[in-house]
């Protein structure tokens, strides 16, 4: 056998090489993969997934959602093949999000936020899926919602969303600055913020026009309050930093703290999120215009919430 002057074949030696480059690159594809599942457990957390899809094992969904509409269940989401998400394919879960509809092309009623999801990154939702598909899988079967008889068709679903749903990825705003659209992105779609800020109509539509305006009947029928710049019924008294300090801890500007359902939101999302982002919220809340809406004033089940004039 043919060796060199260090008596190792050159053989051996192309083998070697070989091996090395395919270690170094195993080890960069473990690293990317650990990456991208890591960025996902954040857009997991930024999202407010686990309020909904845990009620006592992670992801396995359950927990009631009492609405003006009926009491609804969010389903099982972990990657178990039977009664999971786990035989979903990337596509999928990003149809879902963009589109609300399962893979089976079924309607999602709009419990499910996709209406703010949709603006999530394909870059976001590519972490996300995989970090999900890298949870613990559970055998359990999603409990049935508990609607009305007439809501319980999700072939007129198609018909509700086509006038109150426009599928759409969040358009950056070159006009505006990059933290301020960083924190309309954790807003108007992670967050999803508007979905429980907002007011509905009668049958369910978001009111656009109040934004953020806060409402009286919202999840579990508590009162979500206004959120908006108005000094009377907002938030236009707090300065920035009782803002910042807000999402950060739950503290309110006179000391005390925010009700259970808001802490918890802000504990399992807000809380987590990097300085930065939440600076970015604060920043993207505080440049929204003030909108004069108090939910004390009148309750009206087919106007929602009235304007005190």
């Amino acid at each position: 056998m043919c060796v060199d002057e260090h008596g190792i074949a050159p053989v051996r030696l192309r083998w070697l090489a070989v091996s090395v480059f395919l270690l170094i690159a195993g080890l960069q594809t473990v690293s990317a993969d650990d990456a991208l599942v890591e960025h996902g457990r954040y857009i997991f957390t930024a999202a407010g997934c686990a309020a909904c899809h845990t009620q006592d094992q992670a992801l396995a969904g359950g927990r009631p959602l009492d609405t003006p509409f009926g009491t609804f269940y969010p389903p099982n989401i972990s990657p178990d093949t039977e009664q999971g998400i786990g035989g979903w394919s990337e596509a999928d879960l990003a149809r879902a999000l963009a589109e609300g509809v399962n893979p089976q092309g079924e309607h999602y009623y709009p419990a499910f936020p996709y209406t703010s999801y949709t603006r999530m990154t394909q870059a976001d939702v590519r972490a996300l899926y995989a970090y999900l598909m890298s949870q613990q899988p559970v055998a359990r079967a999603s409990r049935p919602h508990d609607l009305p008889w007439i809501l319980s068709s999700r072939k007129l679903l198609g018909l509700w969303k086509a006038g109150r749903f426009t599928p759409g990825r969040y358009q950056y705003d070159p006009g505006r600055s990059p933290e301020w659209n960083r924190g309309a992105y954790l807003a108007q779609a992670l967050g999803h913020c508007g979905e429980c800020h907002t007011p509905r109509g009668l049958l369910g539509g978001a009111r656009g026009n109040r934004y953020l305006a806060g409402t009286r009947s919202g999840p579990e029928g508590r009162e979500v309050p206004n959120i908006t710049r108005d000094m009377k019924t907002g938030i236009g008294y707090w300065s920035p930093a009782e803002q910042r300090a807000f999402l950060a801890s739950g503290r309110l500007p006179d000391g005390s703290y925010t009700g259970p359902l808001m802490a918890e939101v802000l504990g399992s999302s807000s809380m987590s999120l990097t300085v930065a982002d939440r600076q970015a919220l604060a920043a993207y809340l505080d440049s929204l215009p003030p909108i004069h809406h108090d939910i004390h004033y009148r309750f009206d089940p087919f106007e929602d919430q009235q304007l005190r004039e």
